[in-house]
């Protein structure tokens, strides 16, 4: 009978999978900071129908890339401040009508 020993399987990725939303810049008047609106559709619980819920999020733009009315998706980081626990990931559309 042999026996092989045994590896250690190492994950080289121990951090995960940050979360990642879409939404509507609805602000983009402070320094580095915008303000980006995440709507969702949910079931309310005891009425089934569909009802769309909003929240607004502080995200990180180191750039200044983001202008109000565009489309962004933002992903989950560390504490940057007392608001601030989302950054820029990519701007995805832009608004036209700001341009």
């Amino acid at each position: 009978m042999t026996t092989e020993p045994q590896t250690a399987v190492t994950n080289t990725d121990t951090r995960g999978e940050r979360t990642v939303l879409t939404g509507k810049v609805t602000s983009a008047k402070m320094e580095k900071t915008i303000v980006v609106e995440v709507t969702r559709l949910v079931q309310h619980p005891k009425y089934h129908r569909v009802v769309r819920i909003s929240k607004k999020f502080y995200a990180h733009d180191e750039q200044r890339a983001a202008k109000q009315g565009d489309t962004v998706r933002i992903v989950a980081s560390r504490p940057l401040s007392r608001l601030k626990r989302w950054r820029l990931k990519e701007v995805l559309t832009r608004n036209a009508s700001a341009q």
